[in-house]
């Protein structure tokens, strides 16, 4: 869907107009994809806009660039009262999409490029709606299983969001959409189901919600917790165990979780209906469960919910972590 725009990105430690956040060509992470990135869903609430699990998603970014031995030269703090500050300062009060990125900048090629130079920093925000598709909360999409095969362990971390590890996502994305599909699930290097190409996946059988375990080459997904969380306040059964492609044939009900995907149902998988082919019970008691954090019909319990302007809308600090 096309980007809509926003008027200022935190670009190094400063507020500058979006179109002057730019980088160099030569950039180490546009030729080596050494980037490490977050998607954050800011909601509108009674009681003004929130950032949910804000930090816990600035904290994994921290530790993705860790696997990566990416320095970040700014304090968590910074970072996450720079989050609030873009949403702000874009009046984005009503609803928006964070996305924080770190990355190895301009200075030396090679595979490696400087050890020493630490990452620079950009977070920018932005209106977004549902990210596979209008309706496709309430009426489900269409997946395929992709040809295309999840990291092996011990090849690229799948625990960590690096950008590099978005190829991958990109061909079962495109190869879903050649074949008509909203979207594209993988398989693990065992034949076992892995995740979507941006999302976590979850199936319904007799009443039991199954999803994939860390183990199976995913990103361990805060919605993804947020969701196990969620169903065991509602009494629901959770396993966590390697699943088999054909159990999402005769699932009664299957969803994909992440922060842009949110929960969506899915109708259908390599053309066999889910189910009825419609949203199902759990997955609607679940949406409601999550959506009502929003509204106040869900009591926040977790701390998750992160109010935007406790800044009072002042400028974040930006001083560099020692």
């Amino acid at each position: 869907m096309p980007l809509k725009t926003s008027q200022y990105i935190w670009h190094d430690g400063e507020l500058v107009p979006w179109e002057e956040a730019t980088v160099h060509v030569l950039t180490h992470a546009l030729h080596y994809g050494s980037s490490v990135f977050e998607g954050i869903r800011v909601y509108k609430s009674p009681n003004g806009p929130v950032g949910f699990r804000l930090t816990d998603h600035m904290r994994r970014m921290y530790n993705s660039a860790k696997v990566y031995y990416l320095e970040i030269p700014y304090s968590l703090e910074t970072l996450v009262a720079a989050c609030r500050d873009v949403v702000l300062k874009n009046g984005l009060l009503g609803g928006a999409y964070v996305r924080p990125l770190a990355y190895k900048g301009y200075g030396e090629m090679g595979v490696a490029g400087d050890p020493e130079a630490p990452a620079n920093v950009s977070i920018a925000a932005w209106e977004w709606g549902s990210y596979l598709g209008d309706g496709g909360l309430e009426n489900g999409v269409d997946v395929c299983i992709s040809s295309w095969q999840r990291v092996a362990p011990n090849t690229v971390p799948a625990m960590a969001k690096a950008g590099g590890n978005y190829l991958s996502s990109i061909l079962v994305t495109l190869e879903a959409r050649r074949l008509g599909f909203t979207e594209g699930i993988a398989l693990n290097t065992s034949g076992f189901v892995s995740e979507g190409a941006g999302e976590n996946v979850f199936l319904v059988r007799d009443g039991t919600i199954y999803t994939p375990p860390a183990s199976a080459s995913i990103l361990d997904g805060l919605t993804r917790n947020s969701v196990l969380t969620l169903a065991k306040s509602l009494g629901l059964t959770v396993l966590e165990q390697d699943i088999p492609r054909e159990l999402l044939y005769i699932a009664d009900e299957v969803f994909l979780t992440g922060t842009a995907a949110e929960i969506t149902p899915v109708r259908s998988v390599d053309k066999i209906t889910v189910g009825s082919g419609k949203r199902g019970p759990l997955t609607k008691r679940l949406q409601e469960k999550f959506f009502g954090l929003f509204d106040g019909s869900t009591v926040d319990e977790w701390g998750w919910l992160e109010p935007i302007e406790a800044t009072g809308g002042g400028q974040a600090d930006r001083s560099v972590a020692v």
